[in-house]
């Protein structure tokens, strides 16, 4: 068991050796002091767990004596004891920060009283050092966690920016490689394969050069994917445009959309216009109510007449991009073109209706 070391400060004598008697006889350490000065020297030099302190006192008196040691942030709490009975005393002690009060009496009965407010302001003061180390354990773990945090957030986007860049390179090949053939099957299954893996490159794009890793801005990375495809073909630009609407978006799901978006536009390039270049629209719609729909058009021959020169490929991508987005996927084909719309409002099952 701890022994408590309680520094008694009081100018009466009789007093002083009653108080180490008694307390000592509960196992305390008590040291003695007859004025404030004595008793502020004997608290610098340590080892003090408590005060009472007296009152009246010849020289600084007990409240200019309180202020002195609450001055200390590391102060021990203070029981102040006084032969006062008027109240005006211990509120000013209790304002100055005394713990509590105690008014003394001349046949020594206090000290039980004091005992009990000794024992109860060390009580507090454990509490309040404990609730003390506690916040400052929280903070420290915040501050941790929000290092770790910013350090994570660096690292995933120097990931997502080599990631991008090695996407980037492998679909430069894919486009070098579909020049050079001259086999026209083989230069589609590369320019397909390019513009698959350009819409994941666009999502790691996104992510690194964004402050925000967890999200993507689902209508700047069409923006860019689209430019890319357009730039991309033959002939140049004009053909595709794209109207959308301001939506974030997970960068799982943003790849999904964008695979499906580029395999949607590549259909509509070998399929839709047999005998040359027609116009491709891409929309996308966020209302404010939720959800989100993908809307991909031609005015081509249809999906009826294109259908056999279709390896199925496309589809069969399109349609597991759809499972990973939960989407319900409507095709409307007639002979003056095809329109595809990507509903995703969380829908456990993608079906196609035609």
């Amino acid at each position: 068991m701890t022994l408590i070391r309680l520094l008694y400060i009081d100018d009466d004598p009789a007093l002083r050796r009653l108080v180490s008697k008694e307390f000592e006889r509960h196992g305390y350490i008590v040291r003695l002091a007859n004025t404030g000065e004595e008793g502020l020297h004997s608290l610098r030099a340590g080892d003090i767990d408590v005060v009472a302190l007296d009152h009246y006192m010849p020289g600084q008196d007990g409240l200019q004596t309180l202020a002195s040691i609450r001055a200390d942030p590391d102060a021990p709490p203070v029981v102040y004891v006084t032969g006062s009975e008027e109240g005006r005393v211990a509120i000013a002690a209790l304002k100055a920060g005394a713990a509590d009060y105690v008014i003394k009496d001349v046949g020594g009965e206090f000290l039980a009283l004091l005992r009990v407010a000794i024992e109860g302001a060390l009580a507090q003061a454990k509490l309040r050092r404990e609730k003390e180390e506690a916040e400052a354990e929280v903070r420290a773990a915040r501050d941790r966690f929000e290092a770790l945090a910013a350090e994570r957030a660096v690292l995933l986007r120097e990931v997502n920016h080599r990631v991008g860049n090695s996407l980037q390179l492998v679909s430069s090949f894919l486009l070098m490689q579909s020049d050079m053939s001259h086999d026209p099957h083989v230069k589609a299954a590369l320019a397909s394969a390019y513009g698959r893996v350009l819409a994941i490159a666009q999502v790691h794009k996104r992510l690194y050069t964004s402050d925000d890793v967890r999200t993507v801005a689902l209508d700047n990375y069409l923006h860019a994917l689209i430019a890319d495809i357009g730039a991309s073909a033959p002939d140049g630009n004009g053909w595709l445009s794209l109207a959308a609407d301001p939506a974030a978006i997970d960068p799982d799901h943003a790849v999904a959309v964008g695979i499906i978006v580029t395999e949607l536009i590549i259909n509509a390039m070998k399929h839709a216009y047999p005998s040359g270049e027609g116009p491709v629209r891409v929309a996308l719609h966020a209302p404010a109510g939720g959800g989100v729909r993908l809307c991909v058009e031609d005015d081509g021959i249809g999906r009826s007449h294109s259908a056999e020169s279709s390896t199925g490929l496309g589809q069969l991508i399109i349609e597991a991009m759809a499972v990973k987005l939960g989407a319900v996927v409507t095709i409307d084909a007639s002979d003056r073109g095809t329109r595809v719309v990507v509903d995703f409002r969380g829908a456990e099952a993608t079906r196609v209706v035609d």
